[in-house]
C-alpha cells in the first residue's frame, strides 16, 4: 500500500471517530442545558434534623427557587449513613441523584468498616463543597481545665486519666479528639456514648471532663453555660465565638472541621457535573442564604468540582491517620 493510500484511510478513521464522538459531545452538552427538566432526588444518609439535614434544606429551598424544579431531600438513613450512600453510588448517573457526602461516610467510613458496598473515591464525582462546620472541644465547667493548654497538662500530669467523651466508636466527635491526642503527644481515655446529645450530657454532669461535638449542636448548652468551650477545631476562629481559640492556637497546623460535599454518582457527565456546581455556587452565595448557614454556624464554602475533589482527597489521608491511631473498627 503505497504512502498515499494510507494517509487517505487513516485520514477516514479519524473522521469516522470524530463523527461518532460528536453526539456524545452534544449529547453532553444538552443534557447540561436542559438539567433540571425534573425533579432532582438529594439523599441525606441521616436523620433529619441534623446539622447536615439544616443546611440541605436551606440549599435544596433556594436551588428550587432558582431552577424552577424540585429540589427534593430524600432521607435514607441506616448503617452509618452506607445505605443512602449506597443507593446514590448506584443511582444512574444523569444529574438528578445526588448525594450529601459527609466525614462519615466519605472520609470515616472507607476505613473504619472492612467491607462497604460503595467505593468513596471510585463511585462518585464531587460536585461542590457547601460547607464546613467547627466541632468544639468543650468541658465541665466546674473543674480546673479552663483551656486547651489546662488540657494537655493535664493529660501529660496523669496519662489516661482524663476522659473524653464521644457519640461513638469512629464518629467524627472520637476521631478529631484522636487527632488532638496524637498531636499533642498525650493519652487520654475515651468514653463512648450513643449520640451527641449523651455525650454533652456526660460532659455537663462531670462524667468526663471534656468532649468534642459539632457547634450547631452546642450553641444552647455554651450560652447556657452548661458546658465550657476550650476550642474550635477548625483553622480559625468562628464568628459565633470569637473568643473562644482555635485548636490551631495551640497545634499549629490543626484543622479537622466536619463538612459537607455534594457528590454525584460516577459517569455523571462533566457538563452536567459543571452545571450543578454553578447553581450550588449561586444558591450559597445568595446574601440571605449565607446570613441563614452563618446563623447555624456553618462556614460557607461553595467550592469548584475540582477544588472540592482535592479536598475530599485530603480529608481522606486526615481520617485514614485518624482511624488508625484510635484502633477504632466498625461492627458489621
Amino acid at each position: 500500500m503505497n504512502f498515499r493510500r494510507k494517509s487517505i484511510l487513516a485520514f477516514a478513521a479519524v473522521t469516522a471517530m470524530s463523527a461518532l464522538a460528536m453526539p456524545a459531545a452534544h449529547a453532553q452538552a444538552g443534557a447540561a442545558t436542559d438539567w433540571p427538566a425534573r425533579p432532582v432526588m438529594l439523599i441525606n444518609p441521616f436523620a433529619a434534623g441534623s446539622a447536615v439535614d439544616v443546611v440541605a434544606r436551606v440549599v435544596a429551598q433556594k436551588m428550587t427557587m432558582n431552577l424552577g424544579q424540585p429540589i427534593n431531600i430524600d432521607y435514607r438513613t441506616g448503617a452509618s449513613g452506607n445505605i443512602g450512600t449506597d443507593l446514590a453510588a448506584r443511582a444512574r448517573p444523569d444529574g438528578y441523584t445526588l448525594l450529601l457526602g459527609s466525614p462519615g461516610t466519605m472520609a470515616i467510613n472507607p476505613f473504619l468498616f472492612s467491607k462497604l458496598p460503595y467505593d468513596a473515591v471510585k463511585d462518585f464525582v464531587a460536585v461542590g463543597q457547601i460547607v464546613s462546620f467547627p466541632q468544639v472541644v468543650v468541658a465541665n465547667p466546674k473543674q480546673s481545665i479552663k483551656s486547651i493548654p489546662d488540657l494537655i497538662a493535664a493529660a501529660r500530669a496523669n496519662p489516661g486519666a482524663v476522659m473524653h467523651g464521644s457519640s461513638g466508636q469512629g464518629t467524627t466527635s472520637h476521631l478529631v479528639m484522636e487527632l488532638i491526642k496524637a498531636d499533642a503527644k498525650v493519652k487520654m481515655t475515651h468514653v463512648s456514648y450513643r449520640g451527641g446529645a449523651p455525650t454533652i450530657q456526660a460532659v455537663a454532669a462531670g462524667e468526663v471532663q471534656t468532649g468534642v461535638e459539632g457547634l450547631p449542636s452546642l450553641m444552647g448548652q455554651i450560652k447556657a453555660g452548661t458546658v465550657l468551650p476550650l476550642a474550635v477545631t477548625s483553622a480559625a476562629r468562628s464568628p459565633l465565638l470569637p473568643m473562644v481559640p482555635a485548636v490551631s492556637e495551640f497545634l499549629p497546623g490543626f484543622d479537622a472541621s466536619a463538612w459537607i460535599l455534594l457528590m454525584a454518582p460516577a459517569g455523571t457527565p462533566p457538563a452536567v457535573v459543571a452545571k450543578i456546581s454553578a447553581e450550588l455556587r449561586r444558591a450559597v452565595e445568595d446574601p440571605a442564604v449565607r446570613a441563614q448557614l452563618e446563623s447555624q454556624g456553618a462556614s460557607v464554602v461553595g467550592s469548584t468540582p475540582q477544588e472540592a475533589a482535592a479536598f475530599h482527597q485530603g480529608e481522606l489521608r486526615k481520617f485514614k491517620r485518624a482511624v488508625e491511631i484510635s484502633g477504632a473498627k466498625a461492627e458489621q
